[in-house]
């Protein structure tokens, strides 16, 4: 396998994480999905499982382990307008009723810190944790300093789905966090911004006035 940080060990072991953080794997299964021989995988994958990051659910196959659950919130908790932001985007939800997120920049990609879905059947789901690229999307474009109170996207990083989104800003004016809601193109329609636009940066103005309160 190809190295992505130069220390071939670390590599290997983030590739037995991925794996398992799409589905439970036994160990065959983690064979094949890494690509990692045999003694390898298991080696990784027992070394995961002695700290925590991995652990065995009752068929015997290995699965995040619940260390996981104390790095991601502290994970989260240091990103300055996550706490903040939380009430807001809830705000947006009952709002729009549509899926809402709130995005930060980690060098070429967006990740998605928090995200709470639309009880509607047909919605966007976008997982905390995931990365998606900043060259499509209307967060990305937020996020790459795009003008404006807001931004939209209408099919551009999948089909039928239409986004809206507005910048978080620090006391100096820089673009911390992107703050968007989702949905279907047919429910926010071709023109987004102009149905969600103000409500979106609304909500990113009271993630702004949340997180410049004194604690």
């Amino acid at each position: 396998m190809d190295s992505v940080s130069g220390v071939g060990v670390l590599d290997k072991a983030m590739a037995v994480l991925a794996a398992v953080e799409a589905s439970p794997k036994a160990l065959a299964e983690l064979v094949d999905a890494t690509g990692l021989s045999r003694p390898t995988a298991h080696r990784l994958a027992v070394a995961l499982e002695a700290h925590g990051v991995l652990r065995r659910d009752d068929d015997g196959r290995f699965c995040l382990g619940l260390r996981l659950i104390g790095l991601g919130h502290e994970a989260a908790e240091a990103v300055p307008v996550w706490a903040a932001a939380r009430p807001a985007l809830a705000w947006l939800h009952d709002q729009t009723g549509e899926s809402v997120q709130l995005f930060v920049r980690d060098r070429d990609e967006r990740v998605c810190v928090e995200s709470i879905e639309s009880a509607r059947e047909l919605r966007t789901i976008v997982p905390v944790g995931a990365r998606l690229p900043l060259e499509v999307g209307s967060a990305g474009k937020v996020l790459l300093g795009a003008n404006g109170p807001w931004a939209q996207s209408v099919g551009e990083r999948e089909d039928g789905v239409a986004s809206v989104s507005a910048p978080v800003r620090d006391a100096l004016g820089r673009v911390v966090a992107a703050v968007s809601v989702s949905g279907p193109i047919q429910r926010l329609t071709p023109k987004p911004g102009a149905k969600y636009g103000e409500t979106v940066a609304e909500a990113a103005r009271r993630v702004e006035q949340a997180a410049a309160a004194p604690a």
